[in-house]
């Protein structure tokens, strides 16, 4: 039971802040005309997320947090890709038709991919985080603290799909999903600015 809780209690507390992927998968609820056509970008967050927690538990952590080089590799490309991402949200214009800036189930899943596993700050929290705490457990146990970890992962995204579903019915003319886009691209800048002060 200390293991589940745990589990829950610290992925709730690494996947609840801002982040791109959250911004990704709520935008994508929030544009598409129907909240079934925001589950390619759903599930693939929320599998990229498993396979990285699955990593993380078996000994990944070691291994990146030993070699410097591979920590600055991975912020580089994190800070690249979300810069663009950054634009990309930026430029986006929501209408009332949603339909016409929504993004087809293959782009969903490449956007969906990129968000998770070119991001510095899921990788390093996942890794870093979840890998270590995970050292406290053994067999049963550990395998307890994983399934609770995942499936905080999976509620969270499936809940932020729905949220921006009931937000596009809420905002019909777009206006709060286009201010929502603006603010998402500034935090998006500002990490990896940070990011890119950390490496100076």
């Amino acid at each position: 039971m200390e293991a589940i809780i745990h589990g829950l209690v610290l992925a709730f507390g690494l996947i609840l802040p801002l982040g791109v992927q959250n911004v990704f998968v709520f935008s994508q609820g929030a544009t598409q005309s129907k909240l079934i056509r925001a589950l390619p970008a759903t599930f693939t967050a929320a599998v990229c997320d498993t396979f990285l927690i699955l990593l993380a538990v078996f000994g990944l952590s070691t291994i990146v947090l030993q070699f410097e080089w591979l920590r600055i590799s991975l912020m580089i490309a994190g800070i690249m890709f979300l810069v663009y991402m950054g634009y990309v949200i930026w430029r986006s214009k929501p209408a009332a038709n949603e339909s016409k800036s929504a993004l087809p189930s293959r782009q969903q899943i490449i956007f969906a991919l990129s968000v998770s596993l070119l991001n510095p700050h899921a990788i390093l929290d996942t890794v870093g985080v979840i890998g270590t705490s995970a050292l406290k457990y053994v067999g049963k146990e550990q395998v307890f603290f994983t399934i609770a970890c995942i499936t905080v992962s999976w509620i969270w995204f499936f809940g932020l799909t729905v949220a921006g579903s009931i937000m596009k019915k809420v905002d019909s003319t777009g206006g709060l999903m286009n201010i929502f886009n603006k603010f998402s691209a500034l935090f998006i800048w500002g990490t990896a600015i940070y990011l890119l002060i950390g490496l100076t």
